[in-house]
């Protein structure tokens, strides 16, 4: 055995060399900008090593044919190999063709040759950045290790520093509302640009991007200035350093109607205080957490008078709702801010608190502007208190189709549905442990200020008792949403929140319930009806009539709902992965989507679409959950 393993071993290590001889192939080039700003490495090795470098050189090589074919960003991943692998490439906007794919060869020789075998590695050229991890990353903005390079001598030509401050500004409003969130400047003699993965969206460039702008700010009067983050690059210098029809007019992305006063006064704040921070203390590049890596730090313990004090003794004018894991509270701290604060009873045994402890444990270092941040705990016998950021938007449902229905426009919606795929990716591949949240529904989703999605009570399910990894035996979920094979058979997989997602997708293209009985005679759930109007080649019609048509186009309307219908399909194989249905809803040029039939469950806990083999006890044990069809 042992020899037939270090064969094995032998094989693959040297198909790996193989794929790499292809990479470094030369390539005749005018200026790939190859000089290395930034390199590091992940300080903790992939297991087995052998069959990550493995998928490591299949993706890299499938990011290299991707830049070949003359696109300038590319992403692949091997995300069910033995050992997975998730890469990243991207040039700059003005460095493209040729001098791309020798920009990236030149940063894979780097890479490899630094990182060996460790499980994550970004290297940052001038030119272009590659990152790989073990895990899916491509949503990540901004983390630790962020810093500036400034260089070249002081210009001392009036206004330089002025200038060059006021264009990297101008760029950092503009980027997010440019297409490929990119673009390149010049004025008064300063030359800039300014790029974000198209991955991170909007949202995550804006967020790069000023925390890029507080980092160059230290350069000038330095003729050259670089800033780097995981999810941006920023650049000014008093020589061009991209082809002079590389420029952009600024302008018609400066006023978009996008960005709000009141957003563009929180980005003001958001940037003085980073200045005031930075001018205290030096920024410095840091190695070895240039990833993010973090041991995990346990959750703020609160004293629990204090929170009973803050929510008025859990009066029930404070209270927020009511859910499957307890009741909810709006709590004011001591220092003016302002909480939402769960209460739940666990058993008082020793075993039962230890892992309550363990598991909050872990959510508080869940980490992802998608998800609700879990800020704290506090305990008193058998009473635990949960401390969460407060969402003054409230959850989704209300705005769907409660008291606040028909105020969503299209675009809200999309950033919607998009920002709760990124928070469960997140949730199933990305954290260091896959966390399942099995209750995903609309009053489960909640919204910030501006109206971006964070999903709610994520890792709660783990605490319920009798729950095993992949048979649970005490139902968490509520029906309407829940999947069929979790809610009849007990049987869990991250695609029971695929399905579950799916569901509230339909919900939120055409503002009604999952459950809702008065679609048309024979029909009781969105989701039979959705099929129905599949079939007729009439999904249109279920669109929500309070939106106005000259804000969407219908192609896009009908591709996201056939992705919910992708979902909800009955072959749990069959369904995406979350981290896949993100690129099915970024992506606008993938072939045609074909769903398949889903299974249909009443209220009865009856199988409807395809024949049950439910025993009468699996029956009655997703009956526990036919009170909570309401879910608020």
């Amino acid at each position: 055995m042992q020899g037939h393993g270090l064969a094995r071993f032998l094989l693959l290590t040297a198909l790996a060399l193989v794929v790499a001889s292809v990479w470094l192939a030369p390539a005749a080039v005018d200026d790939p900008q190859a000089t290395v700003l930034n390199l590091g490495c992940s300080t903790y090795n992939a297991t087995p090593a052998s069959a990550f470098l493995l998928a490591l050189n299949s993706a890299f090589a499938g990011l290299r044919a991707n830049l070949s074919a003359g696109g300038g960003f590319a992403t692949a991943a091997e995300p069910r190999a033995a050992a997975p692998a998730f890469a990243m490439a991207h040039c700059r906007l003005y460095v493209a063709g040729r001098d791309c794919v020798a920009c990236f060869d030149a940063a894979a020789a780097r890479l490899r040759r630094s990182c060996g075998a460790a499980n994550g590695g970004r290297v940052i050229l001038d030119g272009c950045v590659i990152r790989y991890e073990s895990a899916a990353f491509f949503d990540q903005a901004t983390l630790p290790g962020n810093t500036q390079f400034c260089n070249g001598s002081a210009v001392d030509a009036g206004g330089f520093a002025g200038t060059a401050r006021a264009l990297v500004a101008d760029l950092a409003a503009a980027v997010p509302n440019a297409p490929g969130l990119a673009a390149a400047a010049a004025s008064g003699g300063v030359y800039a640009a300014a790029q974000c993965v198209e991955t991170v969206g909007e949202g995550g460039c804006a967020q790069c991007l000023n925390v890029a702008m507080g980092n160059i700010d230290g350069c000038p009067p330095n003729s050259d200035g670089r800033a780097v983050d995981a999810g941006c690059f920023m650049r000014y210098s008093d020589k061009p350093f991209f082809p002079a029809n590389a420029t952009v007019d600024l302008a018609a992305y400066l006023h978009s109607g996008k960005e709000s006063s009141r957003k563009a006064e929180t980005r003001l704040i958001g940037l003085l205080t980073f200045l005031l921070i930075r001018r205290s203390r030096k920024l410095r590049p840091q190695k070895g957490d240039i990833l993010g890596a973090t041991e995990l730090q346990g959750p703020t313990s609160f004293y629990y008078h204090d929170l009973k004090t803050a929510t008025n003794n859990f009066n029930e004018k404070s209270k927020l709702g009511e859910g499957g894991f307890g009741d909810v509270y709006k709590g004011l701290l001591k220092n003016g801010k302002t909480v939402a604060v769960k209460r739940l009873v666990v058993m008082e045994t020793s075993r039962a608190k230890a892992d309550f402890e363990s598991e909050v444990k872990l959510i508080s270092n869940v980490h992802h502007r998608n998800l609700v941040r879990l800020l704290g705990c506090s305990r008193k016998g058998s009473e635990f208190l949960l401390v969460y950021e407060y969402m003054a938007n409230g959850s989704l449902d209300k705005f769907l189709f409660g008291e606040r229905r028909g105020t969503l426009n299209w675009r809200q919606r999309f950033n919607i549905i998009v920002g709760m795929a990124r928070g469960l990716a997140y949730l199933h591949q990305e954290f260091h442990v896959c966390i399942i949240h099995r209750d995903i529904k609309s009053s489960n989703v909640l919204l910030d200020d501006d109206f971006q999605p964070k999903i709610a009570d994520f890792g709660l399910a783990r605490l319920l008792p009798d729950d095993h990894s992949h048979l649970s035996t005490k139902f968490a979920g509520t029906l309407g949403y829940t999947a069929p094979e979790y809610a009849i058979h007990g049987q869990l997989s991250e695609k029971v929140d695929t399905y579950s997602f799916g569901v509230v997708v339909l919900e939120i293209l055409s503002g009604r319930k999952s459950n809702d009985t008065k679609l048309e005679p024979e029909t009781q759930y969105l989701l039979e009806w959705a099929w129905k109007l599949y079939e007729s080649e009439n999904l249109l019609a279920l669109v929500d009539k309070s939106l106005d048509p000259e804000e969407y186009k219908p192609d896009e309307v009908k591709r996201i709902m056939e992705i919910a219908l992708l979902c909800t399909q009955s072959a749990v194989a069959a369904r995406p992965m979350m981290s896949e249905v993100v690129v099915l809803l970024l992506t606008r040029n993938d072939p045609e989507l074909q769903p398949t039939r889903p299974t249909f469950i009443d209220a009865t806990s009856r199988v409807r679409g395809e024949t049950s083999t439910s025993s009468s006890s699996s029956a009655s044990k997703a009956t526990i959950s036919i009170s909570q069809v309401s879910g608020r």
